[in-house]
């Protein structure tokens, strides 16, 4: 019984005008039959092709001696492996000098701050110095109207001579008193009365001096001095206001830029070992909040007698010159303290260490060309570059590049090398030439051009299904066109029932771009009773052809 002709393609665009097709053949069970083989066939040499252009270097590497990748006299570990042999950088494992530091965030602290007050009140009459100007210990600041301290200064004075003018006057008589008593012509009492009086006018006389010397003191007052060598802030008071002692504010704020101090937290582990090497030199370096600038390099000072217990850390302080003046009172800096330098460390770059469930290790390169895995252990880190303490000796050369692809034993080549000319293994090469004791495909590309040699199924065109039948190409063409394809386009189904009934392919498929436009300018030049004449006339025809009967 024959088979149904297939369905009728999709309506070409409108803007093409459709000849008469020539009636259709039916295909038979037995074309159909073997059109389905060989669509299978292709679409699995298709399959087999790309599997093979795609696969793992390691799978490609594969002797003919049945050798796993990796292993055996065949594969990329074995001493004749056909692509086992992988490229790689190394480097030498030296010797360095490393320093160990201590990262921390600190705070700067001047050793000194004042906040100047005046120590008597009064009027402030002159103002001496300039905001932010630097000034030297003892330099005047500000004034006082000092002419009420010079009057009590007077009174004081006169007080005092006046005490000392009557306690002259009072030994003089306790001295006739005495050479009376001794003529025994005087009593006795009257000499120890007038000898308690002189002592009594000695006691006020020493009063006297002492209040002359408080309105001395009070006098000095008036003017206001620096008692440090610092930096002035921002001035508090201006001239004509009274002042006082109680002030809060005071006159002007003084702090001693250098040298100063930096407070910072260290944890508590290192507590101990600081406080016994405290008194030897420890270079501190203080850096910007975005670690990029250095601001001073100074000296590790003093350590806390005692552990904060909320945060696990202990106050340290170091100290800065400060002479170029980078370092501002409370500002936030990152310090870093060298605590100690490791010398003769051996060191590798940071790309040699590889990490695994085991622990860390490296590739070690041996003579042989050969590489071995070996634990190690990690250390200080240095830059792009890394300690190791254990398991590595100096001059050794490690895999720095392209370990992804090694195991242990395996064989490796260096940058220069040349590959040898006779490899053995039965790995299919990318040239598309096989290897000695492989047996060569007809399928394989050749060497000069990548798919000269190939069939047509395995050659990529612009049409993929280029030099296959009609069959096949409807069995594999629907999986190959996408959806929305352009509108003067023809599906490979469409195309391979065509050319099965006989029936020349779909008008507009081979047509160039300048022919395809210049059909849709004719289109649109129709008038629509015109175009709808022409959709009938190809629907009369469609009908004709699809009750034609099959041959």
């Amino acid at each position: 019984m024959p088979t149904p002709p297939p369905s009728a393609p999709a309506d070409p665009p409108e803007y093409f005008e459709q000849p008469e097709p020539p009636p259709r053949r039916k295909l038979s069970r037995r074309a159909s039959v073997i059109g389905t083989v060989l669509a299978l066939v292709v679409a699995a040499g298709l399959a087999w092709l790309a599997w093979d252009l795609t696969r793992p270097e390691q799978t490609a590497g594969m002797g003919a001696q049945g050798g796993r990748p990796g292993g055996g006299p065949g594969g990329p570990g074995g001493p004749g492996g056909a692509r086992g042999a992988v490229t790689v950088g190394f480097a030498v494992a030296e010797a360095a000098d490393i320093p160990v530091n201590l990262d921390a965030l600190g705070t700067v602290t001047p050793q000194a701050t004042v906040r100047v007050r005046p120590q008597v009140s009064g009027v402030l009459t002159q103002v001496l110095f300039k905001e932010g100007q630097g000034v030297k210990r003892g330099q005047l600041l500000a004034t006082i109207d000092p002419r009420p301290f010079e009057m009590a200064l007077q009174q004081a004075v006169g007080q005092r001579m006046r005490d000392e003018a009557q306690l002259a006057a009072a030994r003089v008589t306790l001295e006739r008193f005495e050479t009376l008593l001794r003529q025994d012509s005087i009593a006795r009492q009257e000499v120890d009365t007038q000898r308690a009086t002189v002592r009594q006018l000695e006691a006020t006389v020493v009063s006297d001096k002492a209040a002359e010397g408080t309105a001395r003191l009070n006098l000095s007052y008036t003017r206001i001095t620096s008692p440090i060598d610092g930096r002035v802030g921002l001035r508090n008071v201006d001239i004509g206001n009274q002042v006082s002692n109680s002030d809060t504010n005071g006159i002007a704020v003084i702090t001693k830029m250098t040298p100063i101090d930096v407070e910072f937290a260290i944890p508590q582990d290192h507590a101990a070992w600081l406080q016994h090497n405290g008194g030897g030199f420890m270079e501190v370096r203080a850096f910007d909040r975005t670690r990029t600038t250095l601001l001073d390099t100074g000296v590790f000072a003093s350590i806390d007698n005692q552990i904060d217990t909320t945060t696990g850390t202990v106050r340290a302080k170091a100290r800065f010159n400060n002479a170029r003046l980078q370092l501002f009172p409370s500002q936030f800096v990152n310090v870093q303290l060298q605590v100690r330098t490791i010398n003769n460390a051996v060191v590798v770059p940071v790309t040699a260490v590889r990490q695994s469930g085991s622990g860390e290790y490296v590739f070690v390169l041996q003579q042989d060309r050969t590489v071995k895995q070996r634990p190690v252990v990690r250390g200080q880190p240095l830059a792009e570059r890394v300690q190791i303490v254990s398991g590595l000796q100096l001059g050794e050369r490690v895999i720095t590049e392209g370990a992804d692809r090694l195991r242990d034993g395996a064989r490796v080549m260096l940058p220069g090398d040349t590959p040898p000319a006779g490899r053995q293994g039965g790995g299919r090469r990318r040239d598309g030439a096989s290897a000695p004791g492989a047996a060569a495909s007809g399928a394989q590309p050749g060497a000069s051009e990548p798919f000269t040699g190939a069939s047509a199924a395995q050659r990529p065109a612009t049409n993929p299904f280029a030099g296959a039948s009609a069959v096949q190409q409807q069995a594999a063409g629907d999986r190959t066109w996408p959806r929305g394809s352009p509108p003067n386009a023809v599906t490979p189904s469409q195309a391979a029932a065509s050319s099965a009934m006989g029936a020349p392919p779909q008008p507009g498929a081979n047509l160039s771009p300048e022919e395809r436009a210049a059909r849709a300018a004719e289109w649109q030049k129709l008038t629509p009773e015109e175009r709808e004449q022409r959709r009938a006339q190809r629907r009369a025809q469609r009908e004709a052809a699809g009750s034609a009967p099959a041959q």
